[in-house]
């Protein structure tokens, strides 16, 4: 298995890049963000997972080994290949991912294209007991109000990554009435 990979780029599509390496273009499927980062002509270094087909094989790249390994137990989900497992870390964050699991929030993976209900609910089951209570994922518990402001937000057209940042701004102390919220996230944008 190919675990890592580390070239120069030097193809950037929406969903990959194309890494050489020792003459050879590896063409690596990514996240939307590690696609938005990568530059043409510059080093790049990532964490792969190589998927064999019949018919083809399929390399992922990660950033991060964290990221990697959400990839791997999303995989291991009824209904979540590797190009919805690639989606829903390229809509939604990592925390907002563990968090979700923890709170047992299936509809925030209803956000990513591509994800019904069901597929929803079965990764809430898969990955519960999984995904480990950290400091950080306890710290940054989505209430509803939380929930209401960021469908809010990606109502009117900001990404679910976008939304989430937002919504980091927010003071401690703001109340905790939707408008309010809202308003302070808002501010985030301008």
């Amino acid at each position: 298995m190919i675990a890592s990979i580390e070239g120069t780029v030097i193809q950037i599509f929406d969903d990959s890049v194309v890494i050489n390496v020792s003459g050879i273009g590896f063409k690596v499927f990514v996240t939307a963000e590690t696609a938005r980062r990568a530059e043409v002509h510059r080093s790049m270094a990532l964490f792969t997972y190589l998927v064999v087909r019949e018919d083809a094989l399929t390399l992922f790249g990660f950033e991060t080994d964290d990221e990697k390994e959400l990839f791997v137990l999303l995989l291991g989900t009824n209904g979540v290949g590797p190009r919805t497992a690639l989606m829903i870390l390229s809509t939604l964050s990592l925390e907002l991912i563990k968090n979700s699991i923890i709170q047992e929030k299936a509809d925030v993976f209803n956000r990513v294209p591509g994800v019904g209900k069901k597929t929803a609910q079965s990764i809430i089951l898969h990955l519960q007991g999984k995904i480990q209570k950290t400091a950080t994922a306890i710290g940054v518990m989505i209430t509803d109000i939380d929930e209401d402001v960021i469908a809010a937000l990606t109502g009117l057209g900001y990404s679910i990554v976008e939304a989430q940042a937002a919504l980091q701004m927010i003071e401690k102390d703001a109340p905790d009435d939707l408008e309010t919220r809202l308003r302070q996230a808002l501010k985030y944008f301008s």
